[in-house]
């Protein structure tokens, strides 16, 4: 076959209209008309001679031959915005785009710390940070849509053959209590003492829920026993509602900095408790490196790193020329 029977803009706008799940929105989202885009999808179908979507229904859903164009739609589009930000990465080494991913907790109070850092040193490389639960972050990074993520949770089973997952970084779940709670005079509270509090969590069927409850229960707490009175649907919100004195709570460490500093929170220690979490860093080696992600992994990840991630491991081997710094380079902080 000489001419291909699909171009570019008809794999995106097959790829709007799975998404959106009908033609108009799909049209609003690409800034376009909702004839433009049924005649294209009209156009496609004729070329390839097959029908793309059931007409029946009043949200447009997709045939075997549209689940199948949009699966390797889905990867043609995204070696084409690596082929371009390769590009970009020869043309400009002093520009070029950072895209990073993190799941829900170290994306909100981490990793805006580390691109700081990098935006200090790199003001000239735009930076993306994409925000979800761990196991779409996996699915970015292994369709090559982000660089790198640092995630809480586990890699789902069907893509570990892909991504490479290497160990980063601790991070600590804290007790935290109304700083006028009676056992925030205590110098430490006992396991039995955690059964008698009124807690607070995230939703049951949130993946931060979740690892949590697990960490928990491998520190030998019974999450069972644990009076949960309230869910709300963020960390933000169940530091406010600890402050108000409605309850107990289990956060990461890097969630209450500030609170604590300025002592609007107490964190607790429990006898003989300490529960942590592995974070880690995941890539595909399959995808292209950016330099930009090549600096961030060589300059910025050791910063935040346990101490034996430079000796026991280099994320990436450089091969291609290190990025150029802006002139307004910061000194290292320590």
């Amino acid at each position: 076959m000489s001419d291909l029977p699909f171009t570019l803009d008809q794999l995106r706008i097959l790829k709007a209209i799975a998404a959106e799940g009908s033609f108009k929105r799909a049209a609003d989202s690409l800034y376009v008309s909702q004839p433009a885009v049924s005649l294209q999808v009209q156009n496609l179908e004729r070329q390839l001679d097959v029908p793309l979507f059931d007409r029946g229904g009043r949200r447009a859903q997709l045939t075997e031959a549209g689940h199948l164009l949009l699966n390797y739609g889905e990867k043609i589009l995204s070696l084409c915005q690596e082929t371009c930000r390769a590009i970009e990465d020869l043309q400009n080494l002093q520009g070029g785009t950072l895209i990073v991913g993190a799941s829900q907790t170290t994306g909100t109070y981490l990793l805006p710390r580390m691109i700081g850092l990098f935006r200090k040193r790199y003001s000239d490389v735009a930076v993306q940070l994409h925000v979800h639960s761990t196991r779409r972050t996996s699915w970015s990074v292994a369709n090559g849509q982000i660089d790198l993520a640092i995630i809480g949770g586990e890699v789902p089973v069907e893509l570990q053959d892909s991504l490479v997952t290497v160990p980063y970084a601790e991070d600590e779940l804290a007790l935290i209590l109304p700083v006028f709670h009676p056992l925030a005079q205590a110098e430490k509270i006992q396991r039995e003492d955690l059964y008698k509090l009124d807690f607070i969590a995230l939703d049951s069927q949130s993946t931060i829920r979740k690892v949590i409850d697990q960490v928990l229960t491998r520190c030998g707490i019974e999450t069972r026993r644990l009076r949960v009175q309230m869910e709300l649907n963020s960390i933000e919100a169940i530091k406010n509602a600890v402050q108000s004195g409605l309850g107990a709570a289990f956060v990461s460490v890097s969630a209450i900095e500030k609170e604590l500093e300025i002592e609007m929170l107490h964190r607790a220690d429990v006898e003989d408790v300490v529960v942590k979490r592995t974070l880690a860093v995941i890539y595909n080696p399959n995808r292209y490196r950016s330099k930009a992600a090549e600096a961030f992994s060589r300059e910025i990840l050791p910063r935040f790193a346990k101490p034996e991630w430079d000796e026991s491991f280099d994320l990436y081997s450089m091969t291609n020329p290190p990025l150029k710094e802006s002139k307004e380079r910061s000194e290292p902080s320590t």
